[in-house]
């Protein structure tokens, strides 16, 4: 066998190897997404035809689940997209700038007990949500902050996430400590180097941070349903919610339609923010 021959062997093997893995990736890719595409066919569908017809594929476009969806309820469906908005952006930036104010002090300065409150705060992270619910809800509940925004979006501003400051912090100790330096010498502040230096170099891993915490900030239930009683400001989990009844009387159509528009804004801000948040990640050093 001629060295040519044994190239074109070699360009062949690759080839078949590279298509037999694009065939593998698209057709998990399809049994990710089934559940997905499932729901966005039923969003078209009668009621009847929800759970009575096998084919994925609807035998007639119902447009009106849209638009009874977004009317069905005793409040208009945007009031619920505009409620999620608000707690959602306020709990993205207040995540943001707490938690890498946090981080930076972890990574980049030097104080009495350091490791010892970076041990603690990284065991915070193998506390459930659940444990910490009933102490929480009794203090929200003595400030007389039940049944308003303040317990969803207040917390976010104390850096009470540890993931996003462990994110941060991995992510400012492979900045090199020469900047630092370099600053000091041209007499920066701690809080100058972190504004002027730090924080302009840390977009990936800060997009990172925003594009977690817009994720799970949105798709939350169980915040807002522990502290939000009136219908008009219910966000857009617990909305969905309220087409599902215990008599039997359930909009499934509706409430499949509105569940499609609830996803489009995580999808479109994954979509658009996607590269960062790889780089931030990848640059972080979280596998």
């Amino acid at each position: 066998m001629t060295a040519r021959d044994y190239r074109e062997l070699k360009a062949k093997r690759a080839r078949r190897a590279g298509l037999l893995k694009h065939i593998f990736l698209i057709i998990t890719s399809l049994i990710m997404t089934y559940p997905l595409i499932w729901m966005l066919a039923a969003s078209f569908k009668p009621d009847n035809q929800i759970f009575g017809s096998l084919s994925l594929w609807p035998t007639q476009f119902d447009w009106l689940n849209y638009w009874q969806g977004w009317n069905a309820l005793s409040v208009d469906f945007g009031r619920f997209f505009w409620n999620s908005t608000v707690v959602t952006v306020l709990s993205v930036i207040g995540n943001v700038l707490s938690c890498s104010f946090a981080a930076y002090a972890f990574a980049r300065l030097e104080f009495t007990g350091k490791n010892i409150w970076f041990a603690l705060m990284m065991m915070t992270l193998m506390i459930p949500y659940h444990v910490v619910l009933i102490p929480q809800y009794l203090l929200f509940l003595q400030l007389g902050w039940v049944n308003t925004y303040l317990p969803l979006i207040v917390p976010q501003f104390l850096a009470g996430d540890a993931f996003f400051i462990f994110l941060m912090v991995q992510f400012f100790r492979q900045l090199p400590r020469e900047l630092d330096e370099a600053a000091m010498i041209d007499g920066c502040s701690p809080f100058k180097i972190y504004w002027a230096i730090i924080l302009p170099l840390s977009l990936p891993a800060m997009a990172a941070a925003a594009i977690f915490s817009f994720i799970w900030t949105w798709q939350d239930f169980l915040g807002p349903l522990v502290y939000l009683n009136k219908v008009e400001d219910y966000t857009v989990p617990l909305a969905l919610r309220m087409f599902l009844s215990q008599d039997g009387a359930s909009q499934y159509g509706p409430m499949f339609a509105m569940s499609i528009l609830s996803i489009l804004p995580i999808f479109l801000f994954f979509i658009i923010f996607q590269r960062l948040i790889i780089r931030g990640i990848a640059m972080s050093g979280l596998k």
